[in-house]
């Protein structure tokens, strides 16, 4: 699901309507050199989103290199011979534009939000850093230093970051999105200017690269400076099929425990393996994103009705899926132990309500109100620029039509029986990593 908004009158009106496709207005062109391009209209400011992303991740490092996409990421920023270090931001600044980038385990992208008129300007500059990165001794090292603060920040001083790292990579034995995003800081060390240089020209190149721009602008127009600045570049190489090691089927539970002086309450985390929108079959996906919601997502589901409300054994309860990846999904569920509740007894109410639904099911109630919810949430969509962009760039990246992302004529087709065989195959223990967080000294 893209959001988890409250329910309004929107979504009341929804529910009278069928499930459809949203219209989004969207033109796809390749040009000449293999650069796929989309374009999504949106007239109701002079403003638009540009983007490229690129069909690489951090999934896609050489074993002993992790961080690696995440560290060319932030090394794109470094400058080229027209445009040296410093002149890309004072140009944004200058310019009123709004941009960053992001790395996962799939890809990574790099996006401006700027007054319509600057367009070919952010094409000039993006179209530039494809092929002309300059990196030094000098400037890499700094940023080096920059990765490794970003990771002690997000992971190293935060236990529940730390536990869900160590869940991930209990989860995939052979997979490399057991690896994090941002590397391991023995690893991340490592890294050097030649990593960097090497992984920017094996992947960077126009062939391997979407670009996707959202706003108040015209198909042809688009086309034109699609042409004149990113055409006109030369592969530098021809992709390729990415080759990962496969993820072998799950044949043991597994569990994690984690004692820190940093958390006060103790948390209960549990993950399950499953097919992802890009692999799925039978539309599992679709059936587990609803599990997802009736589960343990809002107010009305079973988690926190049970758990939180009744029983009194949480204070935080929920799950969700996660759906969006390349290779493989999964379900996340999460809770927080009330005052004096032992984890045990709360991680034995959580599998209640799983088995409940294996043996079952869930009601029809619960699935219409479920996709009123996600209708409602499609809409809100078309709302955002941003995240129009991102819901077709991360369709793209993982296989999936971009007009996919944004169809939902099959999800009320959905019934009891869907939800109810889902859970019943994915929802095992052998295909789970539960990892607890106790309150206490660092072991």
């Amino acid at each position: 699901m893209l959001f988890r908004p409250l329910i309004t009158l929107i979504a009341l009106i929804l529910s009278c309507l069928p499930a459809r496709a949203l219209d989004v207005p969207m033109t796809e062109f390749t040009l000449g050199n293999g650069m796929q391009v989309v374009v999504i209209e949106d007239h109701r400011a002079p403003v638009v989103t540009h983007s490229v992303w690129y069909r690489v991740g951090a999934a896609d490092e050489t074993s002993g290199k992790t961080g690696l996409a995440h560290f060319l990421e932030h090394l794109l920023f470094k400058g080229t011979p027209r445009y040296p270090y410093g002149e890309f931001e004072r140009l944004m600044e200058l310019n009123g534009a709004e941009g960053n980038a992001f790395t996962t385990h799939d890809y990574t992208a790099y996006y401006q939000r700027v007054a319509i008129d600057r367009l070919p300007l952010m094409m000039d500059i993006e179209a530039d850093r494809m092929q002309n990165l300059i990196l030094t001794d000098e400037n890499v090292r700094p940023e080096l230093d920059v990765v490794r603060e970003e990771r002690r920040q997000r992971l190293d001083s935060e236990p529940s970051a730390l536990l869900g790292e160590q869940l991930d990579a209990a989860m995939y034995t052979a997979h490399p999105y057991g690896r994090p995003v941002i590397g391991w800081m023995s690893e991340v060390e490592q890294l050097t200017k030649e990593d960097a240089l090497e992984f920017y020209r094996k992947h960077y190149t126009p062939a391997n690269a979407v670009l996707i721009v959202a706003g108040d602008v015209k198909p042809e127009d688009v086309k034109a400076l699609a042409e004149k600045y990113y055409g006109v570049l030369k592969n530098t190489f021809q992709p390729t099929p990415r080759k990962r090691t496969p993820e072998p089927a799950p044949i043991v539970e597994r569990r994690l425990s984690m004692k820190s002086d940093r958390t006060p309450v103790a948390t209960v985390m549990r993950a399950y393996l499953t097919p992802s929108y890009a692999t799925q079959n039978n539309n599992d996906a679709t059936a587990l994103d609803f599990l997802g919601t009736i589960l343990g997502s809002g107010s009305q589901s079973r988690m926190y009705k049970s758990l939180v409300l009744e029983q009194k054994l949480a204070v935080e309860a929920g799950s969700y899926f996660i759906g969006s990846l390349l290779d493989s999904g999964k379900m996340q569920i999460y809770a927080v132990p009330a005052n004096g509740v032992a984890h045990e007894k709360l991680e034995a109410a959580i599998q209640f309500l799983i088995d409940d639904i294996k043996k079952n099911g869930v009601t029809k109630e619960e699935i219409s109100r479920v996709l009123e919810q996600a209708l409602a949430e499609q809409v809100y969509a078309l709302d955002d620029q941003n995240t129009l962009l991102r819901t077709a760039g991360a369709a793209i990246m993982t296989g999936i039509p971009a007009r996919k992302a944004f169809d939902t004529s099959d999800w009320g087709a959905l019934t009891p029986d869907d939800i109810k065989r889902v859970a019943s195959i994915y929802l095992k223990p052998e295909n789970s990593v539960t990892a607890i967080m106790l309150p206490g000294a660092k072991q």
